[in-house]
């Protein structure tokens, strides 16, 4: 881990500071954040069929939307930056609500381990959430549960495709990161399967791509499958071919793959689109993801240092205490 860089000393003080956040509805954002954000694992034990929407309704609680965004908007000439409005540098709870009110079957799941190594001495550190649409809950027997279980190991061990997602269906994993309740987004990456037989042009598809994040780094067609990156580097400034980083900022799109965090990339967006097996001129699903890699690995590091002082601080003082208060031992 290296020093923290100097251009993020603001950064880190802002995280020192206590951040109170007023978003979507009456409660504050820290206390619908987690009635929101842990309903949907304290709702698992519950008995009984439920439809889709009173599974929302349970996990979701009280949300008003649009979500009230209360960070810095993304400066006028910086480049787009989001995914459906989630965007490196919201807070957690900014993110969770935007999330919700993509949909009003949208449930966010929590926490997330987003795979960052790091020590946290102890303080819980929110690394992100997972959410996707609310579907019926029906109640299995145990044979049933039993027999799901074993056809999917026998399809992972076959190499077959488990499949998730159904036309209609999307799903999205943010990672955050940050001092424990002042969590910032590093990244957000959201898949969506189309409608049946309302599945869009892949070309149509592609322009709306090009038309919101501008003209691609990187465009790649490869059998039927569509691949296009927008990547920058650490001070905003569009990669072009003849950069050495051309080929080592990638995006993270995918919500169930993992993330890489550089101090040599910047902002890195991606998007893939897949064909319909019966058409390949039709889409079936797309995936897009935004990355902040250099200033994910900042708030990383910074992190983890200011918590190192935290435990420093703590130890300092036991052993200050232990000094005046502690036991003499028999000799």
């Amino acid at each position: 881990m290296r020093a923290i860089p100097q251009r993020f000393a603001a950064i880190l003080g802002a995280l020192v500071a206590t951040i109170v956040i007023a978003a979507c509805g009456s409660k504050s954002a820290e206390n619908q954040a987690a009635t929101s954000a842990g309903s949907a694992s304290r709702r698992a034990a519950s008995q009984g069929n439920a439809t889709a929407e009173e599974v929302a309704a349970e996990a979701r609680g009280d949300v008003e939307c649009p979500a009230k965004i209360e960070s810095q908007s993304r400066a006028a000439n910086a480049p787009v930056d989001d995914v459906v409005g989630v965007r490196p540098g919201m807070t957690y709870e900014e993110a969770a609500y935007t999330v919700l009110c993509t949909d009003q079957l949208m449930v966010v799941s929590a926490p997330l381990s987003s795979g960052i190594n790091m020590k946290t001495y102890g303080q819980t550190v929110r690394q992100g959430f997972t959410a996707r649409l609310a579907e019926p809950r029906v109640q299995k027997s145990s044979k049933q549960i039993m027999q799901e279980m074993q056809d999917d190991m026998m399809a992972r061990s076959g190499n077959r495709v488990v499949r998730d997602m159904q036309p209609g269906q999307s799903k999205w994993s943010v990672s955050t990161m940050g001092l424990p309740g002042q969590e910032r987004v590093i990244h957000a990456a959201r898949e969506e399967w189309f409608e049946a037989d309302r599945n869009p042009l892949i070309a149509n598809v592609e322009q709306a791509l090009i038309e919101k994040y501008g003209t691609p780094t990187k465009q790649q067609h490869s059998s039927g499958l569509t691949y296009l990156t927008w990547a920058y580097d650490p001070l905003g400034r569009r990669i072009t071919e003849t950069s050495r980083l051309f080929n080592q900022c990638s995006p993270a799109l995918d919500p169930d793959g993992g993330t890489n965090y550089s101090p040599d990339c910047g902002l890195v967006i991606g998007a893939f689109i897949s064909p319909l097996k019966s058409n390949p001129q039709l889409a079936e699903f797309m995936q897009a993801g935004v990355i902040n890699q250099s200033g994910g690995y900042d708030l990383v590091v910074a992190t983890e240092q200011t918590l190192q002082g935290f435990e420093q601080q703590r130890q300092a003082r036991q052993v200050q205490d232990a000094a005046k208060n502690a036991d003499k031992p028999q000799l």
